[in-house]
C-alpha cells in the first residue's frame, strides 16, 4: 500500500498542481483520518523543496457534533465551514489540495438549513481564493481518499471497506500504470482533442433528451470555450473525463432529470429533476433531498442558475465500474454533468479579463454555489445546433460520436 500511496501523492503534486517544475506555498485540506496517506503526502512535498505547507484538517464526526449543538453565530465561526485560511494562502499565489471523504450517513439528523448555511459559509469565506480558482491564477486539485465512514457507505458489506476503497481510487486514477504521469498525459491529450473539435465546429444550442424524461435545450454563449481538466499543465479533478463550457445564463429551457444521487453538504439529494424557464430553476422535485435542493438555490440571487455543462460517456471507465460512489468528483465522471450556480471565466474568450459583472453581462453566471448534478444516461441523446444552422449529434446512446465533416 506504502508504494501505491506514494504514486498517488506523486501524482497529485507533480502532475495535478504541477510542484515539480514550480515550488510553491502549498494548502493541504483533508480528513483527519486519512493521517497515514497525509503523512506520505507531506513527506513528498517536503522533498519537491516545498517548505512553506499549511494544514487544514476536516473530521466529519466533530463537524457532526458542531452542526448538532452549536448555533447559526458559532457554526459560521467555526474553521470547518469559516475558510479564511484559503484566502491567507490564496495572497501568497500558493497551491490548494482539497481531500475529501464525506460520511453522509452522519449528517442524516441534521436540519437542511443548518447544512445550507454552513455549505454556504463554506464557499463564502474565502472571496480571494475563489476569485484567484475562477480564473486559473492558482494551481489547485481535488481528489478522494478513503475513510472509515465513507468507505463503509460505498462497500457496506465488505470486511475491510477502507483497502477496498483505496483500491477503487487507485484504479480510477491509473495509479495502477506503471508510469500514472505519462498515462495521464496521454488522457489529457485525449480529453485536449475533443475539446479542440467542439471548439471549432462552435455550437449555438444543445438538446438533451432520454428515457428518464429529461428534455432541455443549452444556449451558449457566442464566445464560449469548450475547456478539458488537465490541458493547461494541471489537473484541477482527479480523476477527470469531462470535458466542459459555460452555458448561456439565460438561456437554458426545459426539464433535466437527476441520473445519479448528489451528496450536497454532507447529505443526499436523490431522484429529482428541475424544471427551467430562461436559464432560471423555477420547479424542483425531488424524492430525498428537495428541502436541501431548495435551500441551495437561494444562497444568493444567481445561485438558481445554470454554470457548467460538461460532457462525459457513459461507457467511462469510472462509470464502466457499475458502482456509485456518493462523491461527486467520482460520479460526475461516470457522467454527463451539470452544474447549478457559478460559470467559469476561462469558459468564454477573454473572460478572466472581465469583472463578475461583464461576466454576467455576456451570460456567465457567477454565484458563491457550484454544485454539479449528473444528467448521463445510456440513452442520453445530446443534438448541437451550430450558428450557422447546421444539426449535429454530439452523444448517442450516452457515448460521445461527434465527428467532422
Amino acid at each position: 500500500m506504502r508504494e501505491k500511496f506514494e504514486k498517488y501523492a506523486e501524482l497529485l503534486l507533480i502532475r495535478c498542481l504541477n510542484l515539480k517544475n514550480e515550488v510553491r506555498p502549498l494548502l493541504i485540506s483533508a480528513p483527519i483520518r486519512a493521517i497515514d496517506f497525509i503523512e506520505i503526502l507531506t513527506h513528498t512535498a517536503y522533498e519537491l523543496g516545498i517548505t512553506d505547507i499549511a494544514f487544514d484538517f476536516e473530521d466529519e464526526v466533530l463537524k457532526h457534533e458542531q452542526l448538532l449543538h452549536l448555533d447559526s453565530e458559532d457554526l459560521l465561526a467555526s474553521p470547518f465551514w469559516n475558510k479564511k485560511i484559503f484566502d491567507e494562502y490564496a495572497k501568497k499565489d500558493a497551491a490548494f489540495l482539497m481531500l475529501y471523504s464525506d460520511d453522509i450517513e452522519l449528517m442524516k439528523d441534521i436540519p437542511s438549513d443548518k447544512i445550507s448555511l454552513t455549505s454556504h459559509q463554506f464557499r463564502a469565506s474565502r472571496p480571494i481564493y475563489k476569485e484567484k480558482q475562477s480564473k486559473d491564477e492558482i494551481p489547485w486539485c481535488i481528489a478522494i481518499v478513503s475513510t472509515l465512514g465513507y468507505a463503509k457507505k460505498v462497500f457496506p458489506r465488505e470486511a475491510n471497506p477502507v483497502e477496498k476503497m483505496w483500491n477503487a481510487i487507485f484504479q480510477c486514477c491509473l495509479i495502477e500504470e506503471e508510469n500514472p504521469i505519462q498515462a495521464w498525459d496521454e488522457k489529457t491529450e485525449r480529453i485536449r482533442k475533443r475539446a479542440e473539435l467542439l471548439n471549432r465546429i462552435h455550437f449555438k444550442t444543445l438538446h438533451y433528451q432520454n428515457s428518464l424524461g429529461t428534455d432541455l435545450v443549452v444556449e451558449l454563449p457566442k464566445k464560449h470555450i469548450w475547456q478539458g481538466s488537465g490541458t493547461n499543465g494541471t489537473i484541477s479533478n482527479m480523476p477527470t473525463e469531462e470535458v466542459f463550457t459555460s452555458p448561456l445564463r439565460t438561456g437554458v429551457n426545459g426539464i433535466v432529470y437527476s441520473s445519479r444521487p448528489l451528496v450536497y453538504g454532507g447529505s443526499l439529494i436523490n431522484k429529482f429533476s428541475l424544471k427551467v424557464k430562461d436559464g432560471k430553476i423555477v420547479e424542483i422535485e425531488a424524492e430525498q433531498g428537495k428541502e436541501i435542493l431548495e435551500s441551495m438555490i437561494k444562497n444568493d440571487e444567481n445561485a438558481c442558475y445554470f454554470g457548467e455543462v460538461a460532457l462525459v460517456d457513459y461507457d467511462s471507465p469510472i462509470s464502466n465500474m457499475n458502482m456509485i460512489f456518493y462523491e461527486t468528483l467520482y460520479d460526475e465522471n461516470a457522467s454527463c454533468h451539470i452544474a447549478i450556480g457559478a460559470g467559469f471565466p476561462m469558459c468564454y474568450e477573454n473572460g478572466t479579463q472581465l469583472s463578475k459583472e461583464e461576466l454576467l453581462e455576456v451570460g456567465v453566471n457567477h454565484s458563491v454555489v457550484h454544485t454539479d448534478f449528473m444528467v448521463g444516461t445510456s440513452d442520453l441523446k445530446i443534438t448541437g445546433t451550430t450558428w450557422n444552422d447546421e444539426e449535429y449529434i454530439i452523444f448517442e446512446n450516452g457515448n460521445f460520436v461527434l465527428k467532422e465533416g
